[in-house]
């Protein structure tokens, strides 16, 4: 038997199917060993042949294998499928669908000892009168069945535990442990009357059949309950589930809601766990010990058999496009996954993507809407303060009257509040007065955050650090000027204002170690008269009763980006934030920043009116041909050396003009360019823009992935993106 056989090289010109020689009766996706160029590699087995073109002196024989195939059919199909659809390497695929501690077996399973009692109806009579602790031991175990060794040392103490083994009492079972803690507290279940439009949308999403449902539901109006519904109803039928969450929406809530639903029948898949944890969740769901799974984007690719559902929460979020290698879209991923299964894919959202509501306009989605809060509950009312204004009546602050005085009035009632500012540091450059000068990463295009913290100037795509600059370093002048302020000066201006305020803050900087999220939101929840200060990840998932007030420090941040979707990621993110407040029984309020204050897109948010803002932007994106009406195609192209990247990037224009000759009404536009960020660690970046029309996209896409993989070069890196969320 000739088996088929993908190594697992990360190479292109070995991104291909290798014949190998088998005598053991295995099935596709089975873990192999084999002999490659010299030295031993894992691979998979992809197929079988009876036959190969090989000669029979050099065909080689598989060394060894797993006895249980560790890929399923299912992921053999998704991995041609995003080989077809992305432009990946066969073997960048297959890492997606496995831990990294899985290959090479560099993770060993944590083993621990469990004592059981041999007879429950043991005589003591054995065990001396003085014995104190052998005796409560082993009452103990009688209550309990069971306990581990470990948990037993530490109440009766290590030596009483070997006695009980030594005579027989007790025995000793090793396990395999999960190492993985949620780090949750896992509240009494309540019981929760369904709304009426809850339970029809429950109903809806149950039907076992492959329908991509768009639901359009306002902060707070109980999409997460309906989601545990329909999984719970998966379940029930034998079926198992996948949820989505951004990474930055996994809160402790959200968490702790499905922990406290299904139990040991979850699995979580998140960057914040080890590589072992991370190796252990997986294991279970391999096992089948675990049918649900909550994780970010990489939970599409657990091992998980019969889905009944797939829930992909918050789908407007860009994180569910893959920026770094391997570059994927989730969605499309999960789209083929639940076809695969025969089985619903919903996609939940308060602000949905535009090109999802587009969709379901036009009929490849079924829109299902829940346009009211849980119990009736109002939504939160806006103020729209004019910061133009506040400087011409000489407040120069950085809060407006307004929010101050919804501030204090909040605070003084024992309320809390949360302020939004996506703008992480203390301010976020340094600027010569007289030279015009601004201070940028040597390794990096992009302007150094000052970090008052730390006493530092950071980069903040690198992650390098400068010493503090006493004089310009282009002129040498000592005229330096901060720019904008970030979440550190907010809560130093804060702690003026309220000095006797508990002042939390949530950005990138202070979550990096490990439950840092957990601890900070934790003890904001516990007090009360507080104040929260956080960027885009206190926007999302979190839902505290007390929470009445949110203050958008600088709304038009995201307006100034020279993205066509900067004022879709501004409507969406002043409506997720402004849902954290007002969740309980208290009417929530929002204080919304701005030196544009008759800006559309504050005039769609503050009345909740995503279906004008979505009338309004896609007028725009017809006449101006963006996505939804094309797809756009980049292809990055980056190297140390600027020369190789131009040429190469004249090379691939060639072509491309090429297939513009072909495809003259199709391919509508067409240009190269360097990078808005030229440089990032090093690497010089160009760039080729396309927008293609729908006709012929899928021709033309292939063309321009073919012609990528002629142009591969050692000394230069490129890839092909779909609709790339982020054109900088």
């Amino acid at each position: 038997m000739i088996a088929q056989v993908i190594v697992d090289v990360l190479n292109s010109e070995v991104d291909r199917i290798f014949d190998y020689e088998i005598s053991t009766p295995v099935e596709v996706g089975t873990r192999v060993l084999v002999p490659f160029g010299g030295r031993t590699v894992e691979g998979y087995i992809l197929s079988f042949s009876d036959s190969t073109d090989v000669e029979t002196s050099k065909l080689k024989k598989v060394i060894s294998c797993d006895e249980k195939p560790i890929i399923l059919p299912e992921m053999i199909e998704m991995i041609n499928f995003m080989v077809t659809n992305f432009n990946l390497r066969k073997m960048d695929a297959i890492r997606l669908f496995l831990p990294s501690g899985l290959r090479k077996n560099k993770i060993k399973e944590k083993i621990v000892l469990l004592a059981e009692l041999n007879d429950k109806n043991v005589d003591t009579s054995l065990i001396k009168k003085n014995a104190k602790n052998q005796i409560e031991c082993l009452n103990y175990l009688k209550e309990k069945n069971q306990e581990l060794v470990s948990v037993l040392n530490e109440k009766f103490s290590s030596s009483a535990v070997k006695k009980l083994v030594e005579l027989n009492f007790i025995k000793l079972v090793p396990i395999k442990q999960n190492r993985t803690k949620t780090n949750v507290d896992v509240a009494e279940k309540k019981d929760i009357v369904l709304t009426e439009r809850q339970q029809q949308v429950i109903k809806t999403i149950s039907q076992q059949k492959y329908q991509p449902y768009l639901l359009f539901g306002v902060t707070g109006s109980g999409k997460t309950e309906v989601y545990m519904n329909a999984i719970k109803n998966a379940l029930s039928r034998g079926q198992t589930a996948i949820m989505l969450v951004p990474e930055i929406s996994l809160t402790p809530q959200i968490l702790r809601q499905f922990k406290q639903r299904f139990g040991d029948d979850v699995a979580l898949l998140h960057s914040g766990l080890s590589q072992s944890e991370r190796f252990d969740e997986w294991f279970k769901l391999y096992e089948g010990k675990a049918r649900v799974v909550v994780g970010a984007r990489s939970a599409i690719f657990a091992p998980l058999k019969n889905l009944g559902i797939i829930i992909i929460d918050e789908e407007h979020d860009s994180s569910y496009y893959s920026e770094s290698n391997p570059r994927f879209s989730t969605i499309d991923v999960a789209k083929f996954r639940a076809k695969y299964n025969n089985c619903a894919l919903v996609l939940g959202s308060a602000t949905p993507d535009v090109e999802s509501f587009y969709k379901a306009q036009k009929g490849e989605y079924q829109l299902l809407e829940m346009p009211e809060r849980v119990n009736k509950a109002p939504m939160p009312t806006f103020k729209i303060v004019d910061m133009l204004s506040e400087i011409r009546n000489g407040n120069n602050s950085i809060f407006s009257r307004t929010l101050i005085a919804e501030l204090s009035e909040c605070l003084s009632s024992g309320k809390q509040a949360m302020l939004y500012l996506n703008r992480r540091g203390y301010q976020s450059s340094v600027v010569c007065r007289d030279c015009g000068n601004v201070v940028k990463c040597e390794h990096c295009d992009v302007p150094l955050v000052y970090h008052k913290e730390d006493g530092v100037l950071k980069c903040h795509y690198c992650d390098a650090r400068y010493h503090l600059l006493s004089a310009c370093p282009n002129c040498g002048s000592t005229n330096l000027r901060y720019g904008a302020i970030g979440t550190q000066k907010v809560v130093e201006e804060l702690k003026k204002l309220f000095p006797r305020t508990k002042v939390f803050r949530m950005d990138n900087d202070n979550t990096r170690t490990k439950n840092a999220h957990y601890e900070i939101l934790k003890e904001f929840a516990s007090t009360k008269s507080s104040i929260l200060v956080g960027t885009q990840m206190i926007a999302k998932g979190h839902d505290f009763p007390l929470v009445t007030l949110v203050g958008i420090i600088d709304a038009d941040m995201g307006l100034h980006f020279a993205d066509f979707r900067a004022s879709e990621r501004t409507f969406s993110l002043i409506t997720q934030v402004a849902g954290r407040a007002g969740r309980g029984e208290y009417e929530g309020r929002v204080v919304l920043q701005t030196y544009m204050p008759n800006h559309y897109t504050y005039r769609c948010a503050v009345n909740y009116d995503y279906k004008n803002f979505f009338k309004h932007e896609l007028n725009i994106r017809e006449v101006t041909k963006f996505p939804p009406f094309v797809t756009i195609l980049r292809v990055l192209i980056s190297g140390d050396d600027e020369q190789k990247v131009v040429e190469t990037t004249r090379q691939y224009m060639d072509k491309i003009l090429d297939i513009k000759k072909q495809y003259p009404n199709d391919l509508i536009y067409l240009n190269a360019m360097k990078c808005p960020i030229k440089k990032i660690q090093n690497k010089i970046r160009y760039q080729i823009l396309m927008r293609i029309g729908q006709n012929n996209y899928t021709n033309i896409r292939d063309l321009i992935y073919n012609i990528d993989r002629s142009l591969k070069k050692k000394d230069i890196t490129s890839f092909v993106e779909v609709n790339p969320q982020n054109l900088s």
